[in-house]
């Protein structure tokens, strides 16, 4: 009976906190693009303040928000790393930002986990702040947790096998006790101020074991996980010692999501063969009484700020300064973290097969390629950055002359309004990862263009994000002629089948956004775990409500962009 009334408290939670986001939206525009400037308006009169913003420890003022001090349904979010504010900061462009931003809007919510930090002093309890309308929760990680959890098991061995890439896993027992440890360290401190009526979203490869854990500890809560990196086909993710206790542990999750439907039938076929799992109706497993639900979710991005933002950012400084050092020439653009599954090697010898055979681009186009360096202790990161410095340093050269350089090399971040800018002076996005969950850059290259002129997307068909945007080149990464091919292709193409390939891209963006991503994902959580009697209620409260048509690229919407 308990159990019983747990489980329906949580599920009238689910609803409830759909309940907030209806109303927030009854009150929204009926362009997508128009309603950018009322949010643009709310953030600036949200601007960090002494009064409404800052870093607290929680014994330190009396302003830090009580965890388990509100009253009514919590959606809590889980990550490996919590990207908390900082005034005066550069505001951040990860996909992971925008994604729980998202979840969490309109919703009463806390994100909680990793501070990035590191200290050997444990404390008792998460420090919390509030800002902008979240409340972010975070503990720190001792040296060893940080190298055996997160640069040993999680980036050593999860992140290469899940990216096909076995030959470069490093296995070792004491990054899987570490991994296991920080794990049952995440539930113990997140589980202190977990409420029946708490509803839990997990995110990424970090922290598969999160929900057995917490399971363990009593934990009957619902608890989604979605997953946003690719997923390996069945041979592959069996090469993981001890699988079992990793991606067997998502089956204690009640819905795993995954970004396409290869990942997740990639799943579907681990689960088909594992010891003691029950293949049930559609796409749910059983284990022990207890049901597990598969979909596919793709992530996306704010299609209708972005839009907005780049347009913004067109008319800038900074963009000014851009398109001054052109000086004529076309720019094909890639943005990508240092990491060798984005094919940052195969992109710089595509480039140069491209300008071998089509000597008259040479002096007319330049590459701009951003990687900012990420996981640079671990030694595959360094070894493609020195390859990647090398082989740029040989096309530049062999092709380059005193009054133009053939490829631009800038391994410093950038700002999500810059990185808009960017875009949208490119004329070609060149976007060939070996493999990738999404590929969000694609899909704010596509938003952020002038839909009179837009630029030319190249994608891998190894991209996530390929099966959506199918006015892309889509190339095979590894056939350097191909990609060369849609290159030139790409930069002569002429502007009506540039509209012609764009136009549909933008529509199917604004339509599927971040927010419509984060309320199906919420409303089939609710869907796994609901009784029967609460079927139509919880449908009700958790479909999205605002009009498709609202979303779609009208001529009068996209001449705003």
């Amino acid at each position: 009976m308990l159990a019983y009334n747990l489980i329906g408290s949580s599920l009238v939670a689910l609803g409830a906190l759909s309940i907030a986001t209806m109303r927030a939206r009854a009150n929204w525009g009926s362009s997508a693009l128009d309603r950018t400037t009322g949010a643009q308006e709310a953030v600036s009169e949200r601007a960090p303040s002494p009064e409404n913003d800052g870093w607290y420890h929680q014994h330190g003022d009396p302003s830090v928000v009580e965890l388990g001090g509100s009253m009514g349904p919590r959606l809590i979010i889980v990550s490996n790393r919590v990207a908390v504010p900082e005034p005066g900061s550069k505001q951040m462009a990860g996909g992971l930002v925008v994604a729980v931003k998202a979840a969490l809007r309109n919703r009463t919510g806390v994100w909680f986990g990793w501070s990035g930090k590191i200290d050997e002093t444990e404390t008792a309890e998460p420090r919390t702040v509030e800002r902008n309308h979240i409340t972010y929760a975070v503990i720190d990680l001792s040296k060893n947790d940080f190298e055996e959890y997160y640069n040993g098991l999680a980036n050593r061995v999860l992140w290469p096998i899940l990216h096909y890439r076995v030959d470069l896993q490093e296995y070792s027992r004491a990054d899987h006790s570490g991994y296991m440890r920080v794990n049952r360290l995440f539930a113990d401190k997140l589980s202190a101020f977990l409420r029946e009526d708490d509803v839990i979203w997990v995110h990424d490869y970090h922290l598969m074991p999160l929900a057995r854990e917490l399971r363990i500890r009593g934990r009957l809560n619902p608890i989604g996980f979605f997953l946003h990196i690719p997923c390996a086909p069945l041979d592959i993710l069996r090469t993981l010692p001890h699988h079992d206790e990793i991606l067997g542990a998502l089956t204690d999750y009640d819905l795993v999501g995954f970004q396409t439907e290869n990942d997740r039938d990639n799943f579907a076929a681990y689960l088909s063969t594992a010891p003691g799992v029950k293949k049930g109706r559609g796409l749910t497993f059983e284990v022990e009484g207890r049901q597990t639900r598969i979909g596919a979710f793709p992530v996306s991005i704010e299609t209708a700020t972005y839009a907005r933002l780049a347009r913004k950012a067109a008319r800038s400084p900074f963009a000014k300064e851009i398109r001054e050092s052109l000086t004529g020439l076309r720019l094909v653009l890639g943005v990508d973290r240092l990491d060798y599954s984005k094919g940052i090697v195969q992109r710089i010898n595509a480039f140069d097969r491209f300008l071998e055979v089509n000597p008259e681009w040479r002096s007319r186009v330049t590459l701009l390629q951003i990687a900012p360096r990420s996981r640079s202790a671990i030694i595959d990161y360094a070894a493609i950055e020195n390859e990647v410095t090398t082989l740029i340093g040989r096309v530049n050269g062999r092709y380059g002359e005193a009054f133009w350089t053939p490829i631009r090399y800038i391994n410093r971040f950038h700002s999500r309004t810059a990185l808009s800018g960017i875009y949208r002076a490119a004329d070609v996005a060149l976007i060939t990862p070996l493999r990738d969950g999404m590929n969000i850059v694609a899909k704010e290259y596509v938003a952020a263009q002038d839909p009179e002129n837009p630029g030319v997307l190249v994608l891998s068909q190894f991209a996530g994000a390929a099966a959506e945007l199918t006015g892309a080149l889509i190339v095979n990464p590894h056939e350097c002629d191909a990609v060369a091919a849609a290159l030139k292709r790409a930069l002569g193409m002429p502007l009506f089948e540039r509209r012609e390939r764009h136009g549909p891209m933008l529509e199917h963006l604004l339509v599927h956004d971040i927010d419509q991503w984060a309320e199906s994902y919420l409303a089939a959580l609710a869907e796994t775990r609901q009784r029967p009697g609460l079927m139509s209620e919880l449908r009700a409260f958790l479909s999205p409500s605002r009009s498709r048509t609202d979303r779609r690229a009208t001529p009068e919407v996209r001449r705003q962009a």
